[in-house]
């Protein structure tokens, strides 16, 4: 298989996980989808060099992790303030599921956390890494990353006891 079947093989077979990472870092599809995107365009960029090694989904990650860190940096980003009322807060409909409520319930709290809080309770508990893999992702310490976790817990669990109906 030559390299340009190889690399469109492995997008195939990751964008949407990408995605769906990306949404639970950002709390934004549209931003997801662009994180994955300029993802696989830096992979693309050295896929000569990276295709031989094993562990393309860590460096996908880590890559996805650090794009998005790099946009919560930018100056223009840190103007811009979310506001409530941009947040879809209808109602759910009669037929929906507690279980449907719950877990849009736990995105909009994922959504709050502090970016490193978040990318770690993403890396640890959805995407069930180590918290050795969490540190080289992040490019911190193990103890930071247990600290992150450990308040973004507790950030978590603040922001659902304080809501409505919070999740049992």
């Amino acid at each position: 298989m030559d390299a340009d079947a190889e690399f469109e093989q492995y997008v195939a077979d990751s964008f949407a996980r990408l995605c769906r990472t990306g949404f639970l870092l950002c709390g934004d599809w549209q931003r997801a989808e662009d994180a994955a995107q300029e993802t696989l365009l830096k992979m693309h960029r050295s896929w000569s060099r990276i295709s031989r090694h094993k562990g393309l989904d860590a460096y996908a990650r880590q890559t996805l992790v650090h794009t998005l860190i790099d946009e919560w940096r930018r100056p223009w980003r840190r103007r811009e303030r979310v506001s409530d009322m941009l947040l879809d807060t209808s109602p759910a409909p009669v037929d929906a599921t507690r279980q449907v409520d719950d877990r849009a319930q736990l995105v909009r709290a994922v959504a709050r956390l502090a970016p490193r809080q978040r990318a770690c309770v993403v890396l640890r508990f959805y995407l069930d890494s180590s918290v050795a893999d969490t540190a080289a992702t992040l490019g911190c310490s193990e103890g930071n990353v247990k600290r992150l976790t450990s308040d973004g817990l507790a950030a978590l669990r603040a922001a659902l006891e304080t809501t409505e109906g919070s999740l049992t």
